[in-house]
């Protein structure tokens, strides 16, 4: 299982923390690139290692900037390590499809690519521009079409909610437009202050005021009722997938399969050296530059902690056995905030909003 960061945008968007760099030069994606393949091999062992859930994801920053032939040679350097992906991912711009056009989306599926995630985020102009996002929603539609025209079955589309200006009509227009396109996947995320945003800044400075929790309830309610009523599952807080298109590559994480994460800023989770659980966590600096990679061993508070935050994110929740060998139930189950069936504990869909109070009770 192995993720690729690549760290380069055209802009940065209003709410965005991930590491990223202006991508200005065609010499700075070579250096990348050779960098990129270069620790490929050094690590070739442990992405070995992680083969149990054979997946590719390269996310960002924005993959489509890079220009084809870049994206190849990084699949090719990964692919000498595993190969056969049973799910292969690529985090595209809504507006580099466009203006790249149907040959580029061709050659994205001749990579070997078979899933796609947009960040498409609100079907309303002013909310984009607000976002810093450089499509429109006309756009977003267009590359929609353009990725099922080039041979893409399985697209999932970025949304998000919890924005103070975003009307209820809005936030409904956005799902109408969202569920016309018939994703495959939907990913839909409150807004949240990332450190180093713009959005901290003008936080800070008092020149934006947070939306209220009932405010951001409200939409999140509409949103799994409306993809509900679409025959959506609803399987992570944030994650919705029609029947069998759920995300294997996220939901490995879940359940904290190793991975390595290649590139800037990347994180992994080693594979144990025994049978033992993985207790590595290993991260990449956030430079193109090289430099030596950060790392902690995982101690068993922390795996408790990691087991239950995951696990209790999705619909699927945890083994009742193992659940209460991490942390006594019985109250919230009593309360209605957890409940077991067939030998499962989970959090209830009407309770997901509030799920990181409920981990937190049983921490």
């Amino acid at each position: 299982m192995v993720y690729v960061h690549v760290p380069f945008c055209k802009s940065f968007c209003t709410y965005c923390g991930f590491y990223s760099e202006v991508c200005s030069a065609p010499a700075q994606i070579e250096d990348y690139v050779q960098n990129l393949c270069r620790e490929t091999e050094r690590r070739s062992a442990e992405i070995a290692g992680t083969a149990g859930v054979n997946t590719l994801y390269i996310g960002g920053g924005t993959p489509s900037v890079l220009p084809l032939s870049a994206l190849g040679r990084m699949v090719e350097a990964v692919s000498a390590v595993l190969s056969g992906f049973e799910e292969f991912t690529i985090e595209v711009n809504p507006e580099d499809i466009v203006e790249k056009g149907p040959d580029y989306v061709r050659g994205l599926r001749a990579l070997g690519a078979d899933r796609i995630s947009m960040g498409v985020q609100s079907f309303d102009d002013g909310i984009l521009r607000w976002m810093n996002r450089r499509h429109t929603a006309s756009r977003a539609r267009e590359a929609f079409r353009l990725l099922r025209d080039g041979g893409f079955a399985n697209i999932s589309i970025d949304l998000i909610f919890g924005l103070a200006q975003l009307a209820e009509a809005q936030w409904e227009e956005t799902l109408d437009q969202a569920l016309a396109l018939g994703p495959e996947h939907i990913s839909a995320y409150q807004l949240s202050v990332e450190a180093g945003s713009a959005l901290e800044g003008w936080i800070r400075q008092g020149r934006y005021a947070e939306a209220s929790d009932e405010q951001c309830r409200r939409q999140y309610d509409r949103l799994c009722a409306r993809l509900g009523e679409a025959g959506y599952r609803h399987y992570e807080v944030s994650n919705f997938a029609l029947p069998g298109r759920e995300a294997k590559h996220n939901a490995a994480y879940w359940r904290r399969v190793p991975y390595a994460g290649l590139g800037p800023g990347a994180h992994s989770l080693l594979p144990p050296e025994s049978g033992d659980v993985p207790r590595v966590r290993r991260w990449n600096p956030e430079t193109l530059a090289s430099g030596t990679p950060g790392e902690e061993i995982l101690s068993d508070e922390d795996i408790r902690v990691e087991t239950l935050m995951l696990g209790l994110r999705t619909d699927s929740g945890l083994p009742g056995e193992t659940l209460r060998a991490l942390a006594a139930p019985d109250r919230l189950l009593a309360e209605g905030a957890l409940v077991e069936q067939l030998g499962r504990i989970r959090i209830p869909e009407d309770h997901f909003f509030v799920c990181d109070e409920i981990i937190r009770e049983l921490l």
